[in-house]
């Protein structure tokens, strides 16, 4: 099992800068000629970035506001689409000034069933919701009236514990697509636990990897294109087991030990039976307990130091039922030679630790063409993003 390494981040850095303001506050128009919204309004001035500690030269501010902004994907001319989860919405924003501040949103959607996941191929949008996947062909061309689109596939499990989807496209051109356990502990059936693919049309839909409680995030490496992706841990087994998960799946068919071993090593009371450690793939790296890994990139930008390239950022959501909570802040997982070598904290201070409440939570993240990075937060509800500057 990797060793935990957690790095208060304020007793390891020398200085810290936050920003608390865009810059930009205007007034929402009811509807442009595009039929684009305004993305930024005077809602998100009151947020107190202030309290974000990052280490020295990274600042933060906010790009747009999106209520519940879960995942994210951006078009190669510069349209960011958001997926949301309870408000059943799918958003379109552009920075059309050039400002680094989204100025345009459209909605996409309404009324769907956790739109969570959202992906890009050759001009079309992807959706999933819990059950399906829809199509929308030549979107950029159609923000304004988008149309039903097409299901592409629809014989996913219903089932809304864990049902919500990441996802993305991956170097193989397959669709890869999440199907999380329905609960918390328990034995899943061959449609659960698992992260499927398929092509881009819906056909030839296949198990790529199972043993895999409940992954909201996954990437590929920029050199070896193996995929890397988080897994929620199971709860009710105190505060401090098991670790939520980073793992690492190089090829089809690996099993990462749902519901039989946790963390690599920690059989479960209650599945693990005669199994052993060694019939399943161990975590690349263990995370902190309960702190919800959801979205995560390796860095590939230019501009943050050398030191941050090839790394993986992640988004930690916050723990909900843990003593005393954790997560709520963007992790770095350090990577040399395709493995995993610690894990320290980048960003922090959505958690009030002394009153013990959030006022945001981190769910995915996303590294732009200059180098900066977007974070979305569904509690907040805004889209933040993440500079650097010697």
């Amino acid at each position: 099992m990797n060793k935990l390494l957690l790095i208060p981040i304020a007793a390891t850095l020398a200085g810290v800068i936050s920003f608390g303001t865009t810059g930009k506050i205007v007034k929402p128009a009811k509807n442009n000629n595009d039929g684009s919204t305004a993305a930024i309004t005077s809602a998100s001035a009151a947020l107190p970035l202030d309290k974000i500690k990052m280490p020295a030269g990274f600042s933060i501010s906010v790009y747009a506001e999106v209520a519940g902004a879960r995942s994210m994907v951006m078009s190669p001319s510069g349209v960011l689409f958001v997926g949301t989860q309870r408000p059943g919405k799918v958003y379109a924003l552009k920075d059309s000034d050039g400002d680094n501040i989204a100025d345009k949103k459209w909605e996409i959607t309404s009324g769907m069933n956790n739109p969570n996941g959202v992906a890009l191929k050759n001009g079309a949008l992807y959706i999933a919701e819990i059950s399906k996947v829809t199509k929308f062909a030549d979107i950029e061309k159609n923000l304004d009236a988008p149309g039903k689109g097409e299901v592409i596939y629809d014989k996913f499990p219903t089932e809304w514990a864990h049902g919500w989807k990441y996802i993305a496209f991956g170097p193989d051109g397959k669709l890869y697509v999440p199907v999380g356990s329905p609960v918390n502990i328990g034995m899943p059936d061959d449609r659960h636990a698992a992260i499927f693919r398929m092509n881009d049309d819906g056909t030839e839909i296949e198990k790529f990897a199972s043993g895999i409680r409940n992954t909201v995030g996954f990437t590929w490496s920029p050199t070896s294109k193996e995929m890397w992706f988080t897994d929620n841990g199971r709860d009710m087994l105190g505060d401090d087991v098991p670790f939520c998960e980073l793992n690492k799946a190089p090829k089809a068919g690996m099993n990462f030990g749902f519901p039989y071993f946790h963390s690599g090593t920690i059989k479960d009371p209650e599945f693990g039976g005669t199994h052993e450690a060694s019939e399943f793939t161990p975590p690349a790296q263990n995370l902190g307990a309960h702190v919800a890994p959801l979205g995560l990139k390796f860095y590939t930008g230019g501009m943050f130091p050398t030191e941050y390239k090839d790394q993986i950022f992640i988004a930690e959501h916050g723990s909900w039922n843990r003593t005393k909570k954790n997560g709520y802040r963007v992790s770095l997982v350090k990577v040399k030679d395709g493995k995993a070598e610690g894990y320290e904290t980048f960003a922090s201070g959505w958690l009030d630790e002394e009153a013990q409440k959030a006022w945001g939570r981190p769910v995915d993240v996303l590294v732009l063409k200059d180098g900066s990075m977007l974070l979305s937060d569904d509690v907040a509800g805004v889209i933040y993003r993440i500079t650097y500057k010697k």
